[in-house]
């Protein structure tokens, strides 16, 4: 067990430190600098639209609250079952929960996709391989290890265990788009990264796997290929399938509450999405646990408390968590011999259709809507302009402790992509608009 524990950079604890190991991460995890920087990241919505919306940083310490109640959710539904001795421990499943989405760059989504295009040439770019990156690089906590967290806790984070050059299609080369009038525009299907690690962080990945046996790291790196789409990974550990099955339930449920506050999603395309039969296991739940609430039509006393006033929407949603967190189990992938890779928590299949039937509804209603989409396309060509700027005299526009790190960097170009995914959305935007922007901007702005 004590490998599992090992930092990359040893340490030796204080005789009157009463905290876990998984205290420690927890800890270096929330008072990073890369943590507070989720409070200015967006979730979906642009940051300034709302001040109900979830943020990047509240969103993960959701994530961090379900994945706790997931492990504790299983130890009461499994007693005695071998996985147990191979849960993390509340702290470290809430470092990991907390870490997901620390890679995010700026205005989301979009800005992933605008910096592997800017990275093209260089190594790519992908939000959860920029996460072991921050953690096992860029934090200020060792010399040269980041965070320095434990092996077990970056098991947890490497949420996609196959290398950027592994996975990436060739045949998707990033690009602007052709034929647009002399306008350049992204060509954002085809600069979409593949879900992976970064090349450079190679050597963390080897570190993390290295206590396992070589059968085990080479079935654990296996990804599947798929034409015209990047090749997918087909595993991830014990601690990562928790955190992720959080992700997902925080995604399609409280986003999903969020778009209905703001009247994003009315009810006709609630119905489209979300069908009687996709909520089956959902209608059954509610009808067994408060009998004779609903009526005689289940679905549409669900429709109506959803569509209801604020009241009736969050006790709606939190009866919704209750049908779905409870229902965690554990699947065995008898091809491994670590129990960490072994075991992997999912949901059964009624409860997964109804978070994948949420999810494509959010996903489609609200991300895919015009009204987001021109904000995230604005976000992708601001990110383009300012990478751009940086990369073309980075002398003169990299700051001073920036460009120290650019020249004695065998990778420069990484450098300055970890310069501008760090920036919040506002950040981002302040420096947008002092380098193109004819009225904004002062010798005396801080950069």
């Amino acid at each position: 067990m004590m490998h599992w524990l090992d930092r990359r950079t040893p340490e030796s604890r204080k005789s009157f430190d009463a905290r876990s190991a998984g205290d420690v991460d927890y800890g270096r995890v929330v008072h990073s600098a890369s943590f507070r920087r989720l409070q200015g990241k967006t979730q979906i919505l642009n940051l300034g639209d709302s001040d109900f919306y979830r943020t990047r940083l509240t969103h993960s310490l959701e994530v961090a609250q379900i994945a706790g109640g997931l492990v504790k959710q299983l130890v009461h539904n499994l007693p005695g079952h071998p996985a147990l001795d191979y849960l993390p421990e509340h702290a470290l499943i809430q470092a990991i929960a907390c870490t997901h989405d620390l890679g995010h760059p700026p205005f989301g989504h979009g800005g992933e996709v605008a910096l592997n295009y800017c990275m093209r040439d260089h190594g790519g770019f992908e939000g959860n391989g920029q996460t072991l990156r921050i953690l096992s690089r860029l934090e200020k906590f060792s010399e040269s290890a980041g965070s320095n967290l434990t092996r077990e806790t970056l098991l947890g984070v490497l949420k996609y265990p196959v290398a950027f050059s592994q996975v990436a299609n060739p045949d998707l080369r990033p690009g602007m788009l052709s034929d647009t009038s002399g306008t350049p525009l992204l060509d954002r299907n085809a600069s979409e990264p593949p879900k992976c690690y970064l090349d450079c962080e190679q050597d963390v990945v080897d570190w993390i796997l290295a206590p396992m046996t070589t059968s085990d790291q080479k079935a654990f790196r296996q990804f599947d290929l798929r034409p015209e789409k990047h090749a997918k990974a087909r595993h991830k550990g014990f601690a990562c399938s928790i955190m992720d099955l959080a992700d997902d339930i925080s995604f399609g449920i409280h986003d999903l509450e969020d778009a209905l506050a703001l009247k994003l999603i009315d009810q006709q395309q609630f119905q489209t999405h979300v069908p009687a039969s996709a909520c089956q296991g959902l209608l059954d739940y509610l009808n067994s646990q408060y009998r004779g609430q609903y009526g005689n039509d289940v679905y549409g006393g669900l429709l109506n408390r959803l569509f209801g006033d604020g009241n009736d929407r969050k006790h709606q949603i939190n009866r919704i968590l209750n049908f779905v967190i409870p229902s965690i189990q554990i699947r065995e992938e008898a091809e491994f011999e670590e129990p960490r890779l072994m075991y992997r928590a999912e949901v059964p299949k009624p409860v997964a259709d109804f978070l994948a039937a949420v999810t494509k509804l959010v996903y489609e209603e609200v991300i895919c809507s015009p009204s987001v989409q021109h904000l995230e396309f604005k976000g992708q060509m601001m990110v383009i302009a300012v990478f751009e700027v940086m990369k073309s005299e980075p002398k003169r526009f990299l700051p001073n402790d920036i460009y120290v790190k650019f020249g004695a960097s065998a990778e420069p170009m990484r450098i300055i992509c970890d310069y501008v995914s760090g920036m919040t959305d506002a950040h981002l935007l302040r420096t947008y608009e002092r380098l193109f922007a004819p009225r904004m901007g002062s010798v005396f702005d801080k950069l």
